[in-house]
């Protein structure tokens, strides 16, 4: 019977490593998008920097409560085994004791709420000078940018320029959402018939990875965007381009075109000089985006096609409906869309 125990507790502690293992590795990573442990602008190194200030604080906590219950179980089973009657020394009424566990709780505490509340007005401040505002909109599932000063309305990658403040106004047009980028800052919700704000400043150019982070649905999960940090001048480029008219197309685009004005393409999306759509986002400049259908996947004429077979098949729970589009139309509609650059 020992031995059968013995074995037990074996594999019960081996059962307990794998799984400590497992939880363990599963938390590492060393290229993740989206480490938030990793800032790269200066909002994100605030919280970073709160982050282990409570992080460093919490472990010597542990380490001296932890190791007083350790020690007090040590020296009680001794004493119990010397003397199975003795009842340890009480230390209830000791004024000095008493003094001692309550002020440093509360000066550990005022040590984090001080810095915790100043960090919390720094990232909900209005930047000075002349920050950049962008309207962002939650959709079940992706996001549109508005660009209300340079007049650019895009979908799901946001560009802004480094080394300028960004101030985002978020609004939701069905359920909650959540915006986070959190390489550049925290979350925040995005709640229908308000407008929350969020801070952005990036420091480098560069792709940050981004998703909503509070349950809206089906697709939740497949409900990601991108912060493409770029140069001033890139950025400026980037706007002038997004500001042209799309070309008219000729040969089977045009023929695709004929096919997005006849089908109820043209009452979802929004093509400059072309339709009006606010349903789903707008096109113009479709190819311009690296991804689409909430930036899960990559632009190329085989995803488009895919999609365009059958988008909730692709993307459960997607408001664009399956049309039964024949093969041949979907060729021409993604050679349409292949000149919207």
């Amino acid at each position: 019977m020992q031995a059968e125990s013995r074995v037990r507790v074996r594999r019960g502690r081996l059962a307990a490593l794998v799984v400590a293992s497992g939880v363990l590795l599963g938390g590492c990573a060393r290229h993740a998008s989206q480490d938030t442990l990793k800032p790269a602008g200066p909002l994100s190194h605030k919280i970073n920097n709160l982050f282990f200030l409570t992080f460093w604080i919490a472990v010597v906590v542990f380490v001296v409560v932890e190791g007083g219950i350790v020690l007090a179980v040590l020296r009680g089973r001794h004493r119990a085994r010397r003397d199975p009657e003795a009842i340890p020394a009480q230390t209830h009424g000791h004024l000095p004791i008493e003094i001692t566990w309550t002020v440093i709780p509360a000066i550990l505490l005022l040590a984090l709420a001080v810095p915790t509340v100043k960090t919390i007005f720094d990232l909900a401040r209005k930047p000075k000078g002349d920050p950049l505002e962008i309207t962002v909109v939650g959709h079940q599932w992706w996001w549109e940018y508005r660009y209300p000063s340079l007049g650019v309305t895009t979908a799901n990658e946001l560009h802004i320029p480094t080394d300028r403040p960004v101030y985002l106004n978020l609004e939701s047009v069905d359920v909650i959402h959540s915006f986070w980028v959190p390489k550049l800052n925290g979350k925040r919700d995005v709640v229908p018939g308000r407008v929350n704000h969020l801070n952005l400043r990036a420091v480098r150019p560069g792709t940050y990875f981004g998703q909503c982070v509070e349950y809206c649905g089906a697709s939740h999960a497949n409900m990601r965007l991108r912060a493409i940090a770029q140069t001033p001048a890139d950025f400026r480029r980037w706007v002038d381009d997004q500001r042209r008219a799309p070309p008219t197309p000729t040969g089977l685009a045009a023929e695709g075109l004929a096919v997005f004005e006849a089908k109820p393409c043209i009452g979802c999306h929004t093509i400059s000089g072309i339709s009006e759509g606010n349903v789903g986002p707008n096109l113009t400049h479709l190819q311009s985006r690296t991804t689409f259908a909430g930036a899960i996947f990559p632009m190329s004429p085989q995803n488009l096609a895919a999609w365009l077979r059958d988008p909730p098949g692709e993307k459960p729970g997607s408001r664009m409906p399956n049309l039964h589009l024949t093969e041949d139309e979907i060729a021409k509609l993604v050679a349409y869309l292949e000149t919207l650059k």
